[in-house]
């Protein structure tokens, strides 16, 4: 690879003025274009992985707009973010993650790599932003790289990529151990923590397997590994055979398929850990300079001994698919396109109490199912056991009628693997949900167990029981104060009747006629209150005798 691959740190003195400041990316083809990617979106711990990827595709699509020439009123990148994700082969979060990032001011005060212009139609229904890419500066390190390489691989292996082509092209050999050093975990409890030196590995192992890198195993100095970055792969995606309508997939198939994969670490290299496998950091003095073994008093190897690995047949990856097929995404969902589903006939024979709910059963599911049941009959389990344990709770589980049953159906597949399949009791293989299963009696185990579970119940319960605080009884209340006597008052006589009421007119006549035999006649005769109410109380007071009486009142 040549080193026009990583840019120079002196400005370059071309036409045009100011315009040869900054790198501009040609709009061509998508085949054949490239971009100018800062390095500042690659190396260090504060981007995100799918930054740089984000990137190269909005710079991409914003190279009709930034190209010295171009019209006016040419257009930005206006794909929204769902376009960007198909065309990535990343989930719409990732690329929203990136964005946010890209929009952001650089760490070093400067103006952030994206700029994002919302807009909406007439009506108010949105529209896809307007996204403005800034061009990286002729004074900065950039890189400039395919944008198909973004569009072929997954955030963290395009990153791998361009920190091995920043090293290739300044001379120098990167280990695997180096290589990790320089990638982080952006999330989890992790975070912040650079990758391990296994990661690292197997991150040159699927870059080499899709074709955009060349490892020549041991080629370099100090025996490591020659390292050589390709800008396109070197060998394409094999088709997928269309599924042959001959085969049936409920067919039988051996049971070895059906177990698990050996969980031997393939990825350790010919060394040992601490010198990254087969890229030693010192040289081997048992090697000739010309090539052959001159001292055979050599540490010992990983494989060989009891540390030997079976052997591995390693398949060509993904290199134009947007991503590979052995790498987790988030929010990938679609049909199933693995080989066809068969299960071996001892497999079959133990799922006989469920085989109506098997055509419901996702075809991944099923195969984890007959991976466990085939795990357990080599460890032993007999096929009997298995098919017992079956019934019995599958008999418990519909027994509460066919409501029941249409409710869970679809999580059927998961039942079984999660709480049919597994093994209930104690630590003894015998015992089989709390009873041994040769002879069918109460485990001994398990009585000891429920027996010291009860009296350590017990003995928890009297001790709360002492713990608590007794509870003092409250004083009586005092005696009430005795009630002084009741006094009863004499009730008033009922007022006089007075007689009908005088009209105005009457009163007048009666006060001009009035005299003071009349007056001392009317007091004889109606009485005080009559009178007053009759003549008034100016005439009637000066010939009241009885100072007591109130006269009443006037009227």
């Amino acid at each position: 690879m040549s080193t026009a691959l990583l840019a120079t740190a002196e400005p370059r003195r071309t036409r045009g003025g100011a315009s040869s400041a900054v790198r501009y990316n040609r709009p061509r083809r998508r085949s054949e274009q490239s971009i100018w990617l800062p390095e500042s979106l690659y190396r260090g711990s504060d981007a995100p992985d799918e930054a740089a990827a984000v990137y190269i595709k909005v710079a991409a699509l914003d190279a009709r707009r930034s190209f010295p020439g171009a019209r006016h009123d040419q257009d930005p990148c206006t794909a929204r973010v769902s376009e960007l994700a198909a065309a990535l082969g990343m989930s719409p979060s990732a690329v929203e993650r990136g964005l946010t990032y890209l929009n952001r001011d650089c760490p070093d005060g400067a103006e952030p790599w994206l700029r994002t212009t919302q807009r909406t139609h007439r009506g108010g229904r949105g529209r896809s932003a307007l996204r403005y890419a800034r061009l990286v500066p002729r004074d900065q390190a950039a890189i400039e790289i395919p944008v198909r390489l973004a569009e072929a691989l997954t955030p963290r292996r395009l990153r791998a990529w361009l920190h091995l082509a920043r090293a290739t092209a300044k001379g120098l050999q990167v280990t695997a151990g180096e290589l990790a050093g320089e990638l982080v975990h952006h999330s989890g409890k992790h975070a912040g923590e650079p990758l391990s030196e296994r990661t690292g590995r197997r991150l040159m192992d699927d870059l080499e397997a899709s074709g955009w890198i060349t490892l020549g195993r041991r080629a370099g100095q100090h025996a490591r590994h020659a390292v050589t970055v390709n800008t396109s792969p070197l060998h394409t995606v094999p088709d997928v055979p269309a599924p042959d309508p001959a085969v049936d997939d409920d067919a039988l198939f051996p049971i070895s398929d059906l177990l698990a994969p050996p969980a031997t670490d393939i990825h350790d290299g010919v060394g040992a850990d601490d010198h990254d496998g087969s890229l030693a950091s010192r040289e081997d003095s048992s090697l000739t300079p010309d090539g052959r073994a001159g001292n055979f008093s050599i540490r010992r190897r990983r494989d060989s001994g009891s540390y030997g690995t079976a052997p591995v047949e390693i398949g060509a990856g993904a290199t134009f698919r947007a991503a590979a097929t052995d790498e987790k995404r988030s929010n990938q969902a679609g049909p199933y396109c693995g080989p066809g589903l068969q299960l071996s006939p001892r497999v079959w024979q133990v799922l006989e109490p469920v085989h109506p709910e098997l055509p419901a059963i996702s075809p991944y599911v099923l195969r984890r199912i007959g991976q466990e049941i085939g795990r357990q009959l080599s460890a032993g389990v007999g096929m009997e056991r298995l098919t017992t344990r079956l019934t019995t709770r599958y008999s418990r589980l519909t027994a509460a009628g066919p409501a029941t049953e249409r409710a869970r159906r679809g999580e059927v597949g998961r039942w079984i693997l999660g709480a049919a399949l597994p093994r209930h009791g104690c630590r003894l293989d015998s015992c089989e949900d709390g009873t041994t299963w040769a002879t069918g009696e109460r485990c001994a185990l398990c009585a000891n167990i429920a027996a010291t579970e009860q009296a350590l119940a017990a003995a928890a319960a009297e001790e709360a029981r002492a713990q608590q605080p007794v509870v003092a009884e409250p004083p009586p209340d005092p005696p009430a104060p005795p009630r002084p006597p009741v006094t009863w008052l004499r009730w008033p006589p009922p007022s006089p009747d007075l007689g009908p009421e005088p009209t105005p007119d009457e009163r007048e006549q009666a006060r001009k006629a009035a005299t003071d035999d009349t007056i001392r006649q009317a007091l004889d005769q109606l009485g005080a209150p009559a009178a007053i109410r009759l003549y008034g109380r100016a005439l009637i007071l000066p010939h009241l005798t009885n100072p007591e009486h109130d006269g009443g009142t006037p009227a």
